[in-house]
């Protein structure tokens, strides 16, 4: 048994460490520029809400259909519609510089309503508060909305990595590089099930130590339980 193990780790050990990395690259950046986008869109449409801080109508409407279209496309359409601009873009619409754009596409409008929703957690008093004192639109967006939302903001930031994650193992049906790339083509293309079963392990362990890490980053930032 040790010897069958060293043996696929000799042969496919290289290419699941270059996997597993790509992997993470994809999923890292795509979810930190998502985050760029998707915060200031949950900000605009939780003040530009009805009785918010900056009530827009016009504004909210037309960000609440963007964000809804958004995750209304399914990713594996979004992938394949998005070629030629990812191409534009990029260079090119394979491996990980390929897949990084449609990833930002389909998560920034997940972020942006995750983000609207934990403003929302956020109690009225305190923006009252911070309003009989004078504070601004942008003091109350920093100080109050997302200083108190901050642990949700990371507990969602956990989901979008893990979704994003699983989006990135779809890629792999593309050519876009990755555990999925590396299970498609060996475990599906090839008949190698246990280069894709180890590949799923990787999968699941990454997404375990993600998870946790998360769940820990969110409990030490909230200030509400200590």
């Amino acid at each position: 048994m040790t010897a069958v193990i060293q043996e696929f780790i000799n042969e496919y050990g290289e290419l699941l460490l270059d996997g597993t990395w790509e992997t993470l690259v994809m999923t890292i950046v795509s979810t930190l520029v998502a985050y760029v986008i998707g915060v200031p869109v949950g900000v605009l449409l939780t003040i530009s809400g009805p009785g918010a801080l900056r009530p827009n109508r016009v504004l909210h409407t037309v960000l609440g259909w963007i964000v809804n279209i958004g995750r209304s496309i399914p990713f594996i359409i979004l992938l394949v519609a998005m070629i030629p601009l990812t191409r534009l873009i990029m260079g090119t619409s394979l491996g990980v510089a390929g897949a990084i754009p449609p990833l930002i596409v389909s998560a920034a409008p997940f972020v942006g309503r995750m983000v609207e929703q934990s403003l929302a957690e956020v109690d009225d008093g305190l923006v009252e508060a911070a309003q009989s004192f004078g504070a601004g639109t942008w003091q109350i967006v920093t100080k109050v909305l997302l200083f108190e939302s901050l642990p949700s903001l990371v507990r969602g930031a956990t989901i979008t990595f893990i979704n994003l994650f699983g989006y990135s193992a779809m890629a792999g049906t593309v050519g876009a590089g990755g555990l999925g790339d590396i299970a498609i083509r060996y475990g599906y293309q090839r008949y190698q099930y246990d280069v894709m079963i180890v590949s799923v392990v990787l999968c699941v362990i990454l997404v375990q130590i993600f998870q946790s890490l998360g769940n820990v980053l969110a409990r030490h930032i909230d200030h509400h339980s200590r």
